[in-house]
């Protein structure tokens, strides 16, 4: 029986009636908490352009991790800060580099928390670009084909400490199929993996270089990112990296490309992760430092949005924030 319009505004304005007709539900289970790791011990050292968030030591970075499993929290995402850079960022399959050693640490104290660990290079090279650099024309470019088989080798040693998923962000040509293939090889099929397969060259990236300590000491890294005007091409990228083996992909950034996130989710079904970037936090935290909004309200409809529009995991540094003020009610 189909109630009467004026019956249908009258349910809605009862707050225990809107949660029993409400369509989208978020949860604790429905985020994962990027972190960012350093050598020492003790360290907890704010990033300034990103309140509430810092760069921490191991030590700290297992009562982060606590905090997640008391929270409801299935995932962390790992970053890591190296102690030494050069020109092709080996320090990032150093079996004793600072993400591997953070791996086993979490996973031989949480061992059902998932553990996604980033695979890039920007944060382990002298100048910033995500891979191994050649010169043509007078000028420097990403050499696509150098970088991902040192992508292999970052993936490989990751898998190797434990980690549950592989996320690699560098956007490559290929870089899928090629870590698959050296998952396999090397014995870790179960190691999934998430590609950053709609990765759009955006300005809301800004925070993230101070997080990371990884701005480009020239030019930019456009030339391996989307253009955000290309939605069709984005597509094509996730149907590319499928075909590779992709076990979840992700659209970046989250809450200024909805529309991207809604195709991808309803033309492939594929479990679909989307990343609640820095510049996002960012603005939230410095307009409610303000007084312009109100920081957990704003919170949690951005993410409610991001989880409507066909989020399976919402990647984002209000996790624990937004973790809380679910519980609350």
């Amino acid at each position: 029986m189909a109630f009467p319009q004026h019956r249908m505004r009258r349910l809605r304005r009862t707050p225990q009636l809107r949660r029993v007709v409400r369509e989208t539900h978020l949860t604790p289970a429905d985020l994962a908490w990027p972190m960012f790791v350093r050598p020492g011990n003790g360290i907890r050292k704010p990033i300034t352009s990103m309140p509430g968030q810092n760069q921490v030591s191991i030590d700290v970075l297992l009562e982060q991790c606590q905090q997640a499993v008391e929270l409801g929290l299935p995932a962390v995402l790992l970053f890591g800060i190296p102690e030494t850079k050069d020109a092709v960022g080996s320090s990032s399959w150093d079996d004793e580099g600072i993400v591997q050693q953070a791996v086993r640490c979490i996973k031989g104290r949480f061992a059902d928390l998932i553990v996604i660990t980033d695979v890039c290079f920007c944060e382990y090279t002298d100048h910033g670009h995500c891979g191994v650099l050649r010169e043509r024309h007078g000028s420097f470019e990403v050499d696509n084909d150098a970088t991902v088989a040192n992508l292999v080798k970052q993936a490989v040693s990751h898998a190797r400490s434990g980690a549950d998923i592989i996320a690699p962000s560098d956007m490559m040509d290929g870089r899928i199929g090629a870590v698959r293939q050296g998952l396999d090889q090397a014995g870790f099929e179960q190691a999934a993996i998430m590609a950053y397969s709609a990765k759009f060259s955006s300005g809301f990236y800004g925070p993230f270089r101070e997080a990371a300590e990884n701005p480009p000491k020239f030019g930019d890294r456009k030339g391996y990112q989307m253009d955000p005007a290309n939605a069709d091409e984005a597509l094509r990228e996730v149907a590319l990296d499928i075909e590779e083996g992709a076990d979840i992909v992700m659209v970046k950034p989250a809450a200024n490309y909805l529309d991207i996130l809604w195709r991808v989710k309803e033309r492939f079904g594929l479990p679909t992760a989307a990343y609640h970037v820095s510049g996002e936090y960012s603005m939230i935290k410095a307009a409610a430092a303000n007084g312009w909004i109100d920081e957990k309200t704003c919170a949690l409809e951005t993410t409610l949005a991001i989880k409507r529009a066909g989020a399976d995991l919402v990647l984002t540094y209000y996790a624990p924030n937004l973790a809380r003020w679910l519980k609350e009610g």
